[in-house]
């Protein structure tokens, strides 16, 4: 049999621009409550968001953003991120994502790429100053003042497209220069528009339409503007809610990033396309928030990378907490380790958990477990291809579909493929084949029943001495040692055996380990040849802000600590 799978199409797609589907969705639940901003101490009703997206819509407008014009969002999560998505929804404008641990390269490569011309920035995040960086990218935008018309436009240098700059710093008495202000842009942007002009506009929108940028994690190399479409995203927040089988009496605590696919589209879309409230804890992840919100809030579901669920786990003040509203919620964004998903459903009690698999180019879901799939399925693998989506495993030097039970690279096609890379129509081609597959770069196999398995990324697969070794297997077993918190496997070079096995390994708190007793937990569990040659004990593993571990740079760590420089230099057919 091969590994060839289709999801079910019973549930026809949703063939509606978002902004369309926003509005009738807020009609239907007018009083219902839908964004908690706890942070922030807003709460909005769906009645009151859509009057808040409206009128952000119309200051949009107002300055004169048009349809396909694209606005970036440098910020991390917050109420207005929430209004921001909806607002470019309903006037065709793109919305552009940008990472807000960028520093200053990383923003002036993104806008420019994209071509940006118009900018929300936060005041700043963690230890970066917005401002600051901004300034420091195109200082002449310190001569510049708003004069009150909207009319007068930014020129930087630097930034060629660039034309106006708002911050979310609401303080009318600080100084922006160069910038305006959340409350002025709203007052001077409405009178240079009307309601009238917003539904015209909404009206011109298509389901079909770029809707958004989205500049993949970085794990590798330069960056990549996937672009996706109103179809795309609304029909997979709306999947994966499904799956959940959320209902308007869900309240989701969403922790993860907006700027990613998993909190814009799981997390915001899967709530309003069934009309359940987003719930968003801290404008970035905080354990114990997380865990007080979900207590405070009745939270019904949560959602996290891996690395969250554990944080949550071990906080010291777990058990101080009431969880037993929880019953649902997603893990994704990493692979999912499945010691730790036991340990969410048993000791969290979200014993409907579900699993995601997917990547920003594909909106993000292709895969995902069900609340009823047996508990030995859910916690070990990412579940079935989501509906409307076909999925094969091919071999990668000939291109055939491999048979069921075999490793080989995961293709998707289907409504949640992305329109293209932004402007590189040569990395497009590479991703997307002419059948219009969607070539993932994850290893994977598929079970009799469609059931998949993620095994690693192709160019994570260690092979040592011609044994073939996939990192997340070996990852999933030194999970099960007691005193293990957080693990990863790579591979780093040697001159005898090509690669070698290394571990990173994060202990519980108060427990210690030598590399000796690691060593021999293995012997007789795992092939000697699995058995890491090396592990590094650490604290912290190098990842991108949505919580994806960045194994490149593990790799070049150990290479340096360990003295291998020479030996990696070592090229190989």
């Amino acid at each position: 049999m091969r590994s060839y799978s289709e999801g079910r199409r019973d549930e026809p797609l949703i063939e509606e621009p978002i902004g369309k589907f926003f509005d009738e969705m807020a009609s239907r639940f007018d009083s219902r409550e839908a964004l908690v901003s706890r942070h922030q101490a807003l709460r909005y009703s769906y009645g009151q968001l859509k009057e808040e997206v409206n009128e952000l819509a119309v200051a949009l407008i107002g300055f004169g953003v048009k349809k396909g014009d694209r606005v970036g969002i440098w910020s991390p999560n917050n109420a207005e991120w929430v209004l921001t998505q909806f607002a470019t929804a309903k006037i065709g404008a793109i919305l552009v994502n940008i990472n807000p641990s960028y520093q200053v390269p990383e923003l002036e490569y993104a806008l420019n790429q994209s071509g940006v011309s118009f900018l929300i920035i936060a005041r700043g995040f963690k230890k970066s100053d917005f401002h600051s960086m901004i300034y420091e990218l195109v200082p002449e935008v310190q001569q510049w003042r708003e004069d009150g018309t909207g009319e007068e436009e930014i020129k930087a240098q630097r930034l060629p497209s660039l034309r106006k700059i708002v911050t979310l710093d609401r303080d009318e008495a600080a100084s922006h220069p160069g910038m305006i202000g959340w409350n002025d842009f709203l007052k001077i942007g409405v009178k240079g528009a009307s309601p009238s002009e917003l539904k015209n506009r909404q009206d011109e929108v298509k389901y079909d339409d770029p809707i958004n940028i989205q500049y993949t994690s970085g794990t590798t190399g330069f960056p990549k503007g996937a672009t996706l479409t109103h179809y795309n995203i609304l029909n997979n927040g709306f999947f994966s809610g499904e799956q959940m089988r959320f209902t308007d009496k869900d309240r989701v605590c969403i922790p993860v990033p907006f700027y990613h696919c998993f909190g814009m589209v799981i997390g915001n879309l899967g709530c309003v396309t069934h009309g359940a409230t987003m719930i968003l804890p801290e404008e970035s992840f905080n354990a114990e928030s997380v865990l007080s919100t979900i207590q405070d809030e009745r939270c019904t579901a949560v959602h996290g990378v891996p690395t969250m669920f554990i944080a949550e786990l071990e906080h010291p003040n777990f058990n101080k907490y009431d969880l037993s509203s929880l019953r649902t919620g997603v893990m994704a964004g990493a692979p999912c380790p499945v010691e730790v998903m036991k340990k969410v459903i048993s000791e969290m009690g979200i014993r409907e958990i579900t699993i995601c698999y997917g990547m920003t180019e594909t909106s993000p879901v292709s895969f995902q477990s069900s609340t009823d799939d047996p508990i030995e399925l859910r916690v070990s693998t990412v579940g079935r291809v989501h509906p409307h989506v076909e999925a094969k495993v091919i071999d990668t030097s000939t291109g055939d579909t491999v048979p069921r039970g075999t490793p080989g690279e995961l293709c998707v096609r289907g409504y949640l493929v992305m329109q293209e890379y932004w402007n590189n129509p040569k990395a497009t081609s590479e991703a997307i084949d002419a059948e219009h597959w969607m070539h993932t770069g994850d290893l994977a196999v598929m079970n009799e029943n469609g059931y998949l398995n993620i095994v690693g990324r192709s160019k994570d697969m260690i092979s040592r001495g011609g044994e073939k070794i996939f990192p997340k297997e070996l990852e999933d077993f030194l999970y099960t040692h007691p005193k293990i918190s957080e693990v990863q496997v790579i591979g780093i070079p040697s001159r005898k055996y090509g690669e070698e096995v290394m571990a990173w390994v994060k202990l519980k708190p108060g427990t210690s380990a030598t590399p000796e007793e690691l060593k021999e937990y293995c012997k007789g569990k795992v092939a000697y040849f699995k058995i890491p040659s090396h592990f590094k004990f650490t604290d912290t593993f190098p990842m991108t802000v949505t919580g994806k571990i960045q194994k490149f740079k593990m790799k070049e760590i150990s290479i340096r600590e360990l003295g291998l420089e020479e030996v990696s230099a070592i090229k190989t057919a």
